[in-house]
């Protein structure tokens, strides 16, 4: 090769400077809006994963494990609950 032709190789891909800054302006504009669309997608993700987990409980909706060591003993009250219940009840027999 030449020169001449080594010139045009070089020239061919020699752009105004102006291009240039606009090509550049275009790719950062496009990046940035890329961007913003992932983080609006990850906080209405984000904002929907909270309301869900805050939402009021529905009676039943939940399963409760566990239950009473005896649950015999309170088949039949004990006196000392007898007397609070009859004290509640304003029932005293003094």
């Amino acid at each position: 090769m030449d020169n001449l032709q080594m010139g045009l190789c070089v020239r061919i891909f020699v752009v105004d400077e102006s291009t240039t800054r606009t090509i550049a302006y275009a790719i950062f504009g496009i990046s940035f809006a890329v961007m913003i669309y992932f983080i609006a997608k990850q906080a209405a993700q984000n904002r929907k994963s909270f309301v869900d987990d805050k939402a009021p409980k529905i009676a039943g909706a939940d399963t409760l494990t566990g239950g009473a060591k005896n649950p015999q003993q309170f088949d039949e009250p004990d006196d000392d609950a007898l007397d609070e219940m009859a004290k509640l009840l304003d029932e005293d027999d003094d």
